[in-house]
């Protein structure tokens, strides 16, 4: 994680996206889309093996998919593999036909993950979350998924946020989504700050190239892999640091410790 300059005060509150951030579901949004795309691809991808390649639920849900909503996810990854499909409409069953109907199929597959219990909170995320409500850092979840208010209840977390915004209100609100910076920048309206003095936490490429977009104060990039192999793409779309988790990107931005860590014994941390 790169240092941040000692002379520069900590941003007065925090935009977080949510998927990856705060939830540990990227995974299952990564593996419904495979299962929409894959069938996708064998019925409808050009005659050619690297157009028929299956999804890479790894590469290609970062580049094409992560933080944007299901039909820009959807558009953007299809193209990418030559796959022309009319739009369709909001209410198209899943299928193959439209780009409508592909999203439709990963929001089904999705479901199906959820019922069975697939989406938790990340272990840092309430100690991390408690910890900025400490410090009086007021906190904002922004997500592209309709699903995201729902799972941060059901988690818990929704009670240490000030603001939620999630794929809901930006169909209402008629936002459009990652990578302009207007799910972002309408979560620090709401929270009343200013974005030069607001902080977004990012692992999508879609979303740090949003927040640089949008003037924030500091853009976060967080590298969640074991091996640290998504921080040099973070950093090339505009993220001023990369962390590996949120525990210490407060204890390195806001250099203070959760209150809510546990102790041994002994006392010590």
């Amino acid at each position: 994680m790169n240092g941040r300059d000692e002379g520069v005060p900590p941003p007065h509150a925090v935009v977080l996206d949510t998927d990856g951030v705060l939830l540990d579901s990227a995974t299952a949004h990564a593996a419904a889309w495979k299962t929409a795309f894959d069938a996708c691809l064998a019925a409808r991808a050009p005659d050619d093996p690297g157009a028929r390649a299956p999804f890479d639920a790894d590469a290609e849900y970062r580049r094409f998919v992560d933080g944007r909503s299901r039909y820009d996810g959807a558009e953007a990854f299809l193209a990418s593999r030559g796959v022309v499909l009319p739009p369709g409409s909001p209410d198209d069953p899943p299928g193959p036909g439209t780009v409508w109907a592909v999203a439709a199929r990963k929001e089904a597959a999705f479901r199906e993950a959820l019922a069975a219990g697939a989406v938790t909170a990340f272990p840092d995320a309430e100690e991390a979350l408690a910890a900025l409500r400490a410090l009086h850092v007021p906190c904002a979840a922004v997500s592209a998924s309709r699903h995201a208010r729902t799972l941060l209840a059901d988690t818990g977390l929704d009670r240490l946020l000030a603001v939620v915004v999630d794929g809901g209100d930006a169909a209402r609100l008629e936002l459009p989504g990652k990578p302009d910076p207007a799910l972002f920048l309408h979560a620090a309206a709401r929270l009343d700050v200013r974005p030069g003095d607001t902080a977004v936490v990012e692992d999508a490429l879609a979303g740090v190239k949003a927040a640089r977009r949008g003037g924030f104060g500091l853009v976060v990039g967080l590298d969640r892999s074991p091996d640290g192999h998504g921080a040099a793409p973070l950093r090339a779309e505009g993220a001023d640091l990369v962390a590996p988790d949120l525990t210490t990107l407060v204890r390195t931005t806001w250099g203070g410790r959760s209150r809510t860590r546990r102790h041994g014994r002994d006392g010590r941390t």
